[in-house]
This record gives structure tokens, sequence and C-alpha cells, in this order.
């Protein structure tokens, strides 16, 4: 399989070296570029044709709003995630509305940013804990959005069997597919099989839209974690370690 290409966009040298860093030692992918500004990162798009993109958000003459929104728009098939200090909804609900297919804060584990890029390039979506945190949040505060969400009904999320409630709920405290296996006891392939069943059921296309959807609905509940239980941490990045 060929490696998955990655373009870095970072208006902060430090930050950006050590994404790339990252990235080039991650085993099946490398990155093919860099860019400082959301301008340069259409433009690399569009003659590196990479696979993911690792978008920052506040960047001078062009945002990592408006570059995602443009990148999804004239380079199909490239998948960008948001890599911010900010966790909260200023960013967050613009960035997937503008077809970001994850959103990750700067504290996340390298480790972390690694298996996002893999899992979007797969086709997911992924959102860091504190981030759905606050994508729950956003939606108690303003309901109607995103409005792209299929209507709710008390049908459809009666449709979900206590395991797959359980799931959702776990899925809700920021959990990954693996974090959430430990915590069930079950397979990973065995909770992806479940995710696929509960978005069919709610007529939903990704990991985030279950959760908006949840939320509106009352499946999940904000700050419904408990501090430090089994699979949850508090990741960290730290720009200046090398990652060997």
């Amino acid at each position: 399989m060929e490696d998955i290409r990655v373009l870095v966009v970072d208006d902060q040298p430090l930050m950006g070296r050590a994404l790339k860093m990252f990235v080039n030692a991650a085993s099946g992918m490398t990155t093919v570029g860099e860019a400082t500004d959301g301008n340069i990162a259409v433009q690399q798009c569009a003659a590196l044709k990479p696979d993911v993109v690792l978008m920052d958000m506040q960047m001078p003459v062009m945002n990592g709003v408006e570059a995602t929104r443009k990148i999804i728009e004239t380079c199909p098939g490239v998948r960008v995630i948001a890599v911010t200090t900010f966790s909260s909804e200023r960013y967050l609900v613009p960035a997937l509305r503008a077809g970001a297919s994850g959103y990750l804060v700067k504290d996340a584990e390298p480790e972390e940013i690694i298996d996002a890029i893999r899992a979007v390039h797969d086709g997911g979506c992924v959102l860091s804990r504190n981030v759905t945190e606050a994508l729950i949040s956003s939606i108690r505060e303003a309901p109607e959005i995103p409005e792209e969400l299929p209507p709710s009904s008390p049908a459809s999320v009666e449709a979900l069997t206590p395991r797959e409630t359980k799931i959702v709920q776990l899925l809700g405290q920021g959990m990954s597919n693996a974090e959430t296996a430990r915590e069930l006891h079950l397979a990973e392939a065995t909770v992806k099989t479940h995710l696929g069943r509960i978005m069919a059921k709610w007529k939903v296309r990704d990991r985030v839209q279950v959760v908006i959807f949840a939320a509106k609905n009352g499946v999940i509940q904000l700050n419904s974690g408990t501090p430090g239980q089994p699979g949850i941490h508090q990741p960290s990045i730290h720009p200046s370690r090398n990652p060997h």
C-alpha cells in the first residue's frame, strides 16, 4: 500500500515542524508539503494532491475554516483535520460545516493525531474528547446547529439496543473505538459494526453526526463521563520534543 500523503498547514514554525516529525516517524504515512497560511494551503493541495490535510484554524491571509471550505470544493477526495488551540464552538462548528472530517486540539498526543489521520483516510471522522464536550455544549445552547442532520424522532432514538446506547454514550465521552472496545470487553471490529448499525438507524453519515444526533435527543449529556475512568486521558503534545 502507498503511504498516506499528508499536508501540514500551520503558521507557527515550531508546531509545523513537530507535526511533520510525528507524521514522518509514523508507519505508512509521509508529509508531502507544508503551508503557513490558508491561501498557500489551497494552492499546495491542488499541486501536491495530499490525502489528508492537518489544518490550523487561526492563520493570516486566509483562515483555516475558509481554506478547508475551498479545499473540499476544489480537491475531491482530500480529507481535512482541524488541529487548533481552541476547543470551543467558535471554530468547531464552522470547521465541521466547511467539511472538516476531524477536529483535534494541539494538546493531543502524537499517537492521537496519527490515529486520526488513519481514521479520516479510511473515511471516518474524529474529535478530541474536550472537543466532543464543546460540540455537545454548542448543541445544547443552539440546537439548530448544524442544520444538515435528519429530523429527530422518538422512534429513531428508541431504535437503539442497550449495547448501542452504551456505545453512543462512550462516544459522547470522546472514547475511540479501541477504548470503547476495552471498556465494554468487545472486539474493536464489533464496536465498528455496532456504530455502522447506529448510523444506519439514525440515517447519519459519521461519528460526528452520531454525537450531534445523540446530544439533540438526550442520549448523551454534557459532562456525563467520570474524570479518570479507564480509557479516559487528557492528551498533551510537546512541539519541542523529538517524537523518537
